[in-house]
C-alpha cells in the first residue's frame, strides 16, 4: 500500500469535450489509498519557495513530499487489447507481463482486455495485471459458433459459459471488491457466438452485475455476415439489444458504419463505443465518424485493439484519432459543403467538414475522461479533483530554449523524444507538441490509485 504523499507542480486534465484545465503551482495530496483529499496552491518564486510552503502547511509524519518538475497528466483510459494467440500458461505468463508492462510504460492506468478462451491464460492475465498494479477488466472470449475454427472456439454453450465463471470466480478471489480488476462478459462479436450462448451472457451479466464488451460495425463483410446469420434482426445494433447485451454497461469496438438508428439506439441504452483509429486503417476497415457519434450524445473512449493495431499505446491512437478526423473533413462532399450552413462555435465560423476534425484536446478527452466514462469509471478517475483517485502519468519534454537551433543532436545524454519546447509557451500548445510528437520517452512516471507502477529510469 502506498504512503501518502504530497505531489508538487502543474496538473493537466480534459473536464469535459474540448476543455483543458491546467493547475499551476498547485500541491496535491494523496492518502494511502490513493485518493485525492486535497488541492493547495504553493506558488512560490522558485521551486524550493513552494515546497517549503507545502512542508509548513503539512507537517504529519506520515505525509512525505514527491517533488514533481514536470507535467502530471491525468489518466483514465480505456484500452482494448485483442489477443490473437492461444498459449499454455507459461508462454501466457511471459507474454502478458511484456504487454502490461509495455502498456504502463505508455502511461496507461486502465485497460480493458479481450484475453483468450483459456480459463488458465486468462486468469494469468488478470494476476499479473493485479500483480503490476494496472486497474484491468479482463475478459475471457466466449465464441461457440461453427464460423471459428474448430480448434479454438468453446465445446458448447454450457462449456463457454461454464469456462466464463471460472474466470470471474477466480477473479473475485484475488480482488474481491474489483479495487483493481473487474470481470468484464466478452461476447467476442455477435457472428462468433450462436442464439443461445448470446442470452445466456446477458444473462449472465445481469446475475453478477458485471460489464460487458465486444465488437460492431468494424467492417462491411463483419456486418453483411451478422445479417445473414440473423435475418430476423434490423441491424447488428439490434441484434445485441435483442439478446439483452446492449446496456449502459457495455462498451462496443470501432462502430464504424452505424446507421442513425443504431446510433439512436446505442445512445437510448446507454452503451459506449471505443474509438480504434490505428486498427481501422491497419486494417483498412474504415473510418469512424466520431464527430457524429458525439452529437447523438454517445460517449466515446480510444481502444489501440492490438495487433489489429500496430502500437499498444493510446497517445498513438489519440494522435491517429485526429488525423481520421481530418481525413473525413477531406472527404466531405464538396457540393453538401457549398451548401452546409456554417455552424458558429465559441470561437469563429466553421463549415460542417471543418467540424469533423478533432482538436488535440479532443483527441486528449478521447484518451482520458472519455475512456473513464465508457468504463463507468468517471466519478473515480479522469480529473485532478478531491475525492478522484491518483490516476497519473508525469510528462517530461526537453525545453532546447531559444537557441536550440543551434545545437547539434549528439546522441549524448536522456532521450526525450521528439517533442521540443522552445523557450515559453501556452499550455494548449505544449499539450499539442505532446499529442502530435511524444511517447514513452515524455512519460517517467505513473501512478495507479497513488501506487508508483511505472518509472523510466
Amino acid at each position: 500500500m502506498p504512503k501518502p504523499a504530497v505531489y508538487v507542480g502543474t496538473f493537466i486534465y480534459t473536464p469535459h469535450l474540448g476543455a483543458l484545465k491546467v493547475l499551476e503551482h498547485k500541491a496535491i495530496g494523496v492518502d494511502k489509498d490513493g485518493v485525492i483529499r486535497f488541492i493547495v496552491d504553493c506558488h512560490g518564486s522558485t521551486e524550493d519557495d513552494e515546497i517549503a510552503i507545502v512542508e509548513k502547511i503539512f507537517e504529519q509524519k506520515d505525509w512525505q513530499l514527491t517533488e514533481f518538475c514536470g507535467w502530471a497528466l491525468v489518466r483514465g483510459r480505456s484500452e482494448k487489447g485483442v489477443q490473437r494467440y492461444w498459449f499454455p500458461g507459461f508462454v501466457a505468463r511471459k507474454v502478458y507481463s511484456r504487454a502490461v508492462s509495455r502498456t504502463l510504460s505508455h502511461g496507461t492506468t486502465t485497460a480493458a482486455y479481450f484475453a483468450t478462451i483459456h480459463v488458465e491464460s486468462t486468469n494469468i492475465l488478470a494476476e499479473i495485471c493485479l500483480q503490476k498494479g494496472q486497474r484491468a477488466f479482463i475478459g475471457r472470449c466466449s465464441m461457440d459458433s461453427d464460423i471459428n475454427p474448430s480448434y479454438y472456439r468453446d465445446e458448447g454453450v454450457e462449456a463457454s459459459i461454464a469456462d466464463t465463471k471460472a474466470t470471474v470466480s477466480y477473479i473475485n478471489s484475488i480482488d474481491p471488491n474489483h479495487n483493481l480488476i473487474t470481470p468484464i462478459i466478452t461476447p467476442r462479436f455477435a457472428a462468433s457466438c450462436t442464439p443461445n450462448l448470446l442470452s445466456s451472457l446477458a444473462h449472465l451479466a445481469k446475475e453478477a452485475h458485471l460489464p460487458i464488451q465486444t465488437h460492431i460495425s468494424e467492417n462491411t463483410s463483419e456486418i453483411a455476415l451478422v445479417q445473414q446469420l440473423f435475418p430476423d434482426q434490423h441491424s447488428y445494433s439490434h441484434v445485441y439489444d435483442y439478446y439483452g447485451l446492449l446496456t449502459s454497461g457495455t462498451v462496443l469496438a470501432h462502430g464504424i458504419y452505424l446507421s442513425a438508428s443504431e446510433r439512436s439506439l446505442i445512445k437510448e441504452r446507454g452503451a459506449k463505443i471505443s474509438h480504434c483509429p490505428v486498427s481501422n486503417t491497419s486494417l483498412s476497415s474504415g473510418l469512424c465518424p466520431v464527430r457524429e457519434l458525439l452529437d447523438h450524445g454517445i460517449e466515446v473512449g480510444l481502444g489501440t485493439d492490438v495487433s489489429g493495431g500496430y502500437s499498444s499505446s493510446i497517445l498513438v491512437a489519440a494522435r491517429e484519432a485526429g488525423m481520421v478526423s481530418r481525413v473525413l473533413a477531406a472527404l466531405y462532399p464538396e457540393d453538401a459543403a457549398e451548401n452546409d450552413r456554417d455552424v458558429i462555435t465559441k470561437d469563429e465560423r466553421v463549415s460542417e467538414g471543418d467540424r469533423r476534425k478533432l482538436t488535440p484536446e479532443e483527441c486528449l478527452y478521447l484518451a482520458t475522461r472519455g475512456g473513464a466514462k465508457c468504463l463507468g469509471l468517471e466519478k473515480k478517475v479522469g480529473a485532478f479533483e478531491v475525492g478522484m483517485e491518483w490516476d497519473a502519468q508525469l510528462v517530461e519534454i526537453e525545453d532546447v530554449g531559444i537557441d536550440g537551433a543551434d545545437v547539434e543532436l549528439k546522441g549524448k545524454g536522456e532521450d526525450r523524444g521528439l517533442a521540443e519546447l522552445w523557450g515559453n509557451a501556452l499550455w494548449n500548445d505544449r499539450i499539442a507538441k505532446w499529442v502530435f510528437c511524444g511517447d514513452d520517452r515524455n512519460t517517467t512516471k505513473v501512478y495507479v490509485k497513488g501506487r508508483l507502477v511505472h518509472e523510466r529510469l
